[in-house]
This record gives structure tokens, sequence and C-alpha cells, in this order.
């Protein structure tokens, strides 16, 4: 099938990618847009993947005040290069991942973060829990790594579905963005404030909250 320059310009649109690049995935997928895309994004993540040892100084620290002034956020997030630091793509992504701390409450950044003596608290009550219902030890000690993955996933902001895109983690949304802006990306730190932490009051679903009033601001 030949490949014309309206395929190419609706595949750089839909990627993102370079022109050539573009060309050559249409040419390898016979036309098919849809494999196209999957080819590209399958290559930029792998591109992703050797980035991720370099140095990354530069970024941007961002703040999330939703409103009324009831949560606050701020973010810092890494690159590699002043000028991608300041483009709009970069800064998007900075404030997304701030909004998302808002909504998801996480306790840490990554999993490697994780004290053993929270790891090991948090084990000797999965395992207790499992072992009340009877089940033989090797089947306890299965479903004390299952619940400590689950635990993971709740925890840590770069294992969490993000917010705006539960089909995805926020993880893999810095690891999609590493692709297509081509330097590494790293969620370096982040603080959280919730007004009357700590106090004794009437709980609020803040997640739902946030999320409306994202909605609203876009």
């Amino acid at each position: 099938m030949q490949v014309t320059a309206q395929m190419v310009k609706e595949l750089r649109e839909r990627t993102g990618a370079g022109m050539m690049d573009c060309k050559t995935a249409l040419a390898e997928t016979n036309g098919d847009m849809e494999q196209a895309v999957d080819l590209l994004r399958k290559k930029g993540l792998a591109a992703a993947a050797k980035k991720a040892g370099r140095v990354a100084a530069e970024g941007a620290v961002a703040s999330y005040i939703h409103a009324g002034g009831k949560i606050g956020v701020l973010v810092e997030v890494n690159c590699e290069t002043d000028f991608v630091a300041k483009t709009e793509e970069f800064q998007q992504l900075v404030r997304d991942i701030a909004m998302h701390v808002a909504a998801a409450e996480p306790r840490y950044v990554r999993r490697e973060e994780v004290t053993p003596e929270i790891l090991e608290h948090e084990r000797v009550i999965f395992r207790e829990q499992a072992a009340a219902s009877g089940k033989p030890a090797n089947v306890v000690e299965k479903i004390v790594e299952g619940k400590l993955e689950k635990f993971y996933g709740e925890a840590c902001l770069l294992e969490q579905a993000f917010v705006k895109n539960p089909d995805q983690t926020v993880g893999q949304m810095v690891t999609e963005a590493v692709a297509k802006i081509g330097e590494n990306i790293q969620v370096r730190r982040f603080t959280r404030f919730k007004l009357g932490e700590g106090i004794e009051k009437k709980q609020t679903d803040f997640a739902a909250e946030v999320l409306a009033t994202a909605g609203q601001a876009g």
C-alpha cells in the first residue's frame, strides 16, 4: 500500500513522532494506522527505558491548590534541559501530577521508598488476615505477596492509576512523556497538605472534589 503525505500527517498528529519515523512505521505496517501507532509507541517506550539512567537536574516545581484552599500540593519533576522544562507539554505533565497527588493521596513516590519496617508491619497484618481464613501456609504467603502488590499500587505515586485516565498508571504516563519528549523525566518528590489533617472532623471525598474542580477549570 502506498504511504501518502496525508497518512504521515495524521500519524504525526496522533503520536508526535518525526515525519520519517511515521513514514517508516506506515510502510512497515502496510498503511495500517492503528498498527503504526502501536509500533511507534513500542519503539518510543523502548527508547524511554534507555534514557532512564541519564542525569535529570532541570525541571519544575508545580503547585496545586484545591478550591477553597482545602488541599495544597507541591511536586518536583525533573528533566534533562531547561528548554524542555519550559515547554507547555512538560509543564502540563507536572500540573497533572500535582493534581493527581491532591486527589489520590499517595504516601511515597516509588516502592523503593517504603521502609523495611513499614513493609514488615503490612506483612504481619496481611499474614494474620490470610491465616484466619484457614488457608495452607504456602497459600497464605502467596496471598500476602498479592496484598503487598496492592499496597504498592495504593500507596506509591508511580504505581497508582492516574486519576484522569485510570487505564494507565502515573508511571506509565511519565514513561510515555519520556518517549514523546525525548528526555529522561523523574518525579523526585512531593508534599501534600490537607486542611485540618489530624483534627477529627467529617470526612469528605476529596478525590471526587479535585477531579470535579479540575474539570470545571479545564
